[in-house]
């Protein structure tokens, strides 16, 4: 099954981190065919939030809220269990300094039946 794990955290402690750390992990999950995607995001400041009601679209800059810990990145994983999705995030580096939020990813099923192709 598949297992979006969010990274989150300050990014002042997530970019005190090296990229050598989160590269060497993303590497051992590719190697175990257990990494299906992975990136590292720009920081906060970059984001744009956009938005569409009764067909007007608003876009601000910045994330949807503000808090003290961001969204920095992400890894689309594959486990056997909710078990093992959490052991293979509890091993990303930034949840040294942060968060990984574990969710299991939801196939979209059509109306007529037809299931999403990757």
């Amino acid at each position: 099954m598949k297992y979006l794990c969010l990274v989150y955290g300050e990014e002042k402690k997530i970019g005190a981190m090296t990229d050598d750390e989160c590269m060497a992990y993303d590497q051992a999950l590719r190697t175990s065919g257990q990494c299906l995607a992975s990136e590292a995001l720009q920081p906060v400041r970059t984001a744009r939030t956009v938005q569409v009601r009764q067909g007007k679209v608003s876009v601000r800059d910045g994330p949807f809220t503000e808090t003290k810990e961001c969204l920095a990145g992400f890894y689309l994983i594959e486990a056997s269990d909710p078990d093992e999705a959490v052991q293979i995030a509890s091993q990303i580096p930034p949840a040294q300094v942060g968060s990984i939020e574990v969710r299991p990813v939801r196939e979209l099923t059509s109306t007529t039946g037809q299931r999403r192709k990757l």
